[in-house]
């Protein structure tokens, strides 16, 4: 009997850089099966594999909870920094202060952002930091036995307990309304749109705030929760379909749609299309994208997609005058200067 002729292997797929996908993945996870913190982890890959972000030039930023422990299961290669509880933003300033040359990806979630670090999560936006913030924002303290989080909404219920009856704070309005450059909603179970989101914020110069709805499927995951992943899905509501294109792609070579759309040019020269708009939503209207978030939550839906854009405001680097180099990069004749130095700049001081 002839032996069966062996399949050929398929061919692997390399990205702008030469790279494989399996160098920007990381461990296995130890979150519970069905958790949507890992579909965000596994966005996150395709995102900087699709890009061709070199993994040695990102860093990962986070707090404590369920969404922190993420960073260990993606981008193994890359820099990473597991901060306190609430103060992933101070750790990453001081990081970016020093060597603002890397691609910051910070991780956290309702309870990390919205209750102990939300001053520090203000701060870090009104200055514009050069960050991708993302929110994994299931409505429960996952790690601790699933009490409500700040971010649960009124009448919600999770699988065990009361309906929560505490006004909610809504991370994507107070961004907007600190002058956030760059705010979006998603879902983890809707792969495509939130890929295109996280692409755009990573191509983004300023700090981008991308909240995710993730379905807590221990805690909060029953037909009676607002965040169930059953009732996310019948009550998303986009403002727009998402799509993205890498500055290494020429933009006249991508077929342009039939229908509306406006193409937004972001810092890297990527493109940003957003396509089926609204007419009633401006991405650069505050006052708009408010509304929308309003609207969608008398009428009880998650509003998704891109709410507000601002590409004119300067980052972080320029408020402060950042030198063009990196400490990390600057030789020691200009981190020791000299004696005469010092005792100028002593004498300008004083004036």
């Amino acid at each position: 009997m002839s032996e069966r002729p062996k399949r050929a292997a398929r061919p692997v797929k390399l990205n702008v850089l030469n790279e494989p996908k399996d160098s920007y993945t990381g461990g296995k996870s130890s979150l519970c099966p069905g958790c949507g913190h890992d579909q965000i982890s596994n966005v996150i890959i395709s995102a900087a594999w699709e890009n061709g972000i070199e993994p040695h030039r990102v860093a990962k930023m986070s707090g404590i909870g369920c969404s922190s422990k993420t960073p260990a299961y993606y981008l193994g290669q890359s820099h990473g920094f597991n901060t306190v509880h609430g103060r992933m933003p101070s750790v990453t300033t001081g990081a970016y202060a020093i060597n603002k040359d890397l691609l910051y990806i910070g991780v956290s979630g309702d309870g990390d952002s919205a209750s102990i670090g939300i001053g520090q999560l203000i701060h870090a936006i009104r200055r514009n930091m050069d960050m991708v913030y993302i929110v994994e924002n299931n409505g429960v303290y996952g790690l601790t036995k699933g009490q409500y989080s700040a971010t649960a909404d009124i009448g919600s219920k999770k699988k065990k307990g009361a309906p929560n009856k505490t006004q909610p704070i809504d991370l994507c309005a107070l961004a907007i309304n600190l002058g956030c450059t760059f705010v979006a909603r998603s879902f983890s179970g809707s792969k495509k749109q939130l890929g295109a989101l996280l692409k755009a914020a990573m191509s983004h110069k300023g700090f981008a705030l991308i909240d995710v709805i993730s379905p807590c499927v221990t805690f909060n995951n029953n037909d009676e929760s607002l965040r169930s992943y059953g009732y996310v899905k019948d009550n998303q509501a986009d403002l727009h379909s998402v799509g993205y294109i890498p500055h290494f792609s020429p933009l006249e070579q991508v077929e342009v749609p039939a229908g509306s759309y406006r193409d937004i040019t972001l810092h890297d020269g990527s493109t940003m299309r957003l396509e089926t708009i609204s007419e009633e939503h401006d991405i650069s209207d505050a006052v708009a994208a408010l509304g929308a978030l309003h609207k969608a939550d008398a009428e009880r839906k998650h509003v998704m997609g891109l709410l507000y854009f601002d590409g004119e405001k300067p980052a972080l680097d320029d408020d402060l005058d950042l030198h063009d180099t990196s400490i990390t990069e600057m030789g020691e004749d200009i981190l020791r200067p000299s004696r005469a130095k010092l005792d100028d700049v002593i004498a300008a001081l004083r004036g």
